[in-house]
């Protein structure tokens, strides 16, 4: 063969796939899956998301009521009060995806099969997502629905000017589709932070701390501009505004812009996890 015919052999013809884009995706994509569906407990915390998300919800549901007209309770959000809850199981989730390897060393062979470390991250990110997205839906759809049945028993009536809870509603559908997403934010954030430290304590005490903590730090400082930036700009509280149906102007952030915050921080958090991930070794 003529130096022009190995040069020509040796370049991919046009419409080939080149080695190691698409084709090392969808391998790390299959090999993720297949990790993460034999890691102990994935089933049951998945379950669990569904089970404790939807069951604070009903108790949430049943503990309010609407004795008068003058009433402040927002019931889309009164129904979507376990996410509070749920998102906790999230950050277990997301974390043990990331640090499980970590901890036992097999995180070397999965770098050694593929070398392209930000395709592992990312097919962790899309494998992660996907049940949270799943599971999450399950527990939302619960949640509105217990509340569509439980609230007009407690004061909640068309009389009182609230209709019951329904997804053909936007301000409904926006809320509930919002905390399926606010779901998988939490999911991402977790997964970066866990990419970080890469240390399973660690990662998930840091992550609850951010989405709890500080929102206890704001109520502490009461209605100060302070405590009003720190809901802007803390990822739990920017991020449930998603779920606000009612008195919107009141609310420190309007519900998109609080999504993006929450967002930004996921963002933020792949993306440093991202760089300590291809920087140091395993």
């Amino acid at each position: 063969m003529t130096r022009a015919g190995k040069a020509t052999a040796a370049r991919p013809l046009a419409g080939e796939p080149r080695a190691g884009g698409l084709a090392s995706l969808r391998a790390a994509l299959s090999a993720e899956w297949t990790k993460l569906t034999t890691l102990p407990g994935t089933g049951w915390l998945l379950l669990a998301l569904v089970v404790a998300t939807a069951g604070l919800s009903v108790l949430a549901d049943a503990a309010t009521s609407c004795s008068s007209g003058s009433c402040q309770a927002d019931p889309a959000r009164v129904s979507l009060t376990g996410i509070y809850l749920g998102q906790a199981i999230v950050v277990s989730f997301a974390v043990a995806a990331m640090t499980s390897e970590y901890s036992t060393g097999m995180i070397r062979v999965t770098f050694a099969a593929m070398p392209r470390r930000t395709a592992v991250l990312a097919a962790k990110a899309a494998v992660v997502t996907g049940p949270v997205v799943a599971a999450g839906a399950v527990a939302v759809l619960g949640s509105v629905l217990a509340g569509r049945l439980i609230l007009p028993g407690h004061g909640f009536t068309a009389a009182r000017g609230y209709l019951p809870l329904d997804l053909a509603d936007e301000p409904v559908l926006r809320a509930a589709a919002g905390s399926v997403l606010y779901l998988a934010l939490v999911g991402l954030l977790s997964l970066g932070v866990a990419a970080l430290v890469r240390d399973t304590a660690l990662a998930a005490g840091l992550v609850l701390g951010l989405l709890y903590i500080v929102p206890i730090v704001a109520a502490v400082l009461g209605s100060s501009q302070l405590a009003r930036h720190l809901q802007q700009l803390a990822p739990m509280t920017a991020g449930l505004a998603i779920q606000a149906t009612t008195s919107l102007r009141s609310q420190p952030i309007s519900p998109w812009a609080g999504i993006g915050v929450l967002a930004a921080w996921a963002a933020a958090a792949l993306a440093t996890g991202g760089i300590r991930v291809r920087r140091r070794d395993a």
